[in-house]
């Protein structure tokens, strides 16, 4: 399997229970002093996604080894007022949450389909859902996963691959608390019916099962890992 942002938060937790699980994990992280082989990770590549060139890299290595599994895992947050996005920021939120993860799944699509099987998991966010202020860039580029999941899940159904998205809520990782701050998730606390933070391998272990051979009829889905959030 392949996932992306492996070096830490949810993409740490994701790539340790694939090892544990016996399986062959290739990753991505943004530089080479993210070690991945120090957690089991079998072959690496150093991929800054805001940079095409690097995203055409990861592409040729994803078609080179032609992964059975592929967890689009990373991804970037920059909140800000509406009126003060800049043009840029916003172009370059797009790349790496949403134009790198369609170039990883068409390079692997080939690979799946030839052997007759494949799974996608696409990281996306509660965001992908509802809404909050500050967030129009990230919450377009989640919606905008979400939506490419559901195309793709509906056009290669027929080859086997089955491609689903999940939504974590508020995770306990370095990008929630270095976003919120104590403060901040005190207040978004309130709104949690289960009342705390998931911890990282809450997420790893829905998306073990969906791209595990258990999973043989959920594609197409947006499934959130919220503690109740989105639906309280």
């Amino acid at each position: 399997m392949f996932i992306t942002g492996a070096s830490r938060g949810i993409g740490r937790s994701i790539a340790e229970l694939f090892i544990e699980q016996g399986a062959t994990v290739l990753g991505s992280a943004t530089t080479i002093e993210n070690d991945l082989a120090s957690i089991g990770v079998h072959e690496s590549v150093a991929v800054d996604f805001s940079k095409r060139e690097d995203i055409e890299r990861c592409v040729e290595f994803v078609r080179h080894h032609k992964p059975q599994i592929v967890i689009n895992n990373a991804g970037i947050n920059n909140p800000s007022p509406f009126e003060e996005i800049s043009h840029d920021e916003f172009l370059k939120i797009q790349l790496v949450n949403v134009f790198a993860p369609m170039a990883i799944c068409q390079a692997s699509i080939p690979g799946m389909r030839e052997s007759g099987w494949g799974r996608i998991v696409n990281i996306a966010s509660i965001f992908s859902m509802v809404g909050k202020e500050h967030r129009a860039p990230y919450s377009a580029s989640k919606f905008a996963l979400d939506g490419l999941t559901l195309a793709l899940a509906i056009e290669h159904a027929a080859d086997g691959i089955l491609a689903n998205c999940v939504s974590p809520g508020f995770v306990d990782t370095e990008m929630t608390r270095g976003i919120l701050g104590d403060e901040g998730i005190r207040k978004i606390l309130e709104s949690v019916p289960i009342g705390r933070l998931a911890q990282p391998r809450e997420i790893a272990q829905l998306v073990l099962w969906l791209s595990s051979s258990e999973n043989t009829f959920v594609t197409g889905q947006n499934i959130a890992v919220d503690g109740g959030f989105t639906r309280a």
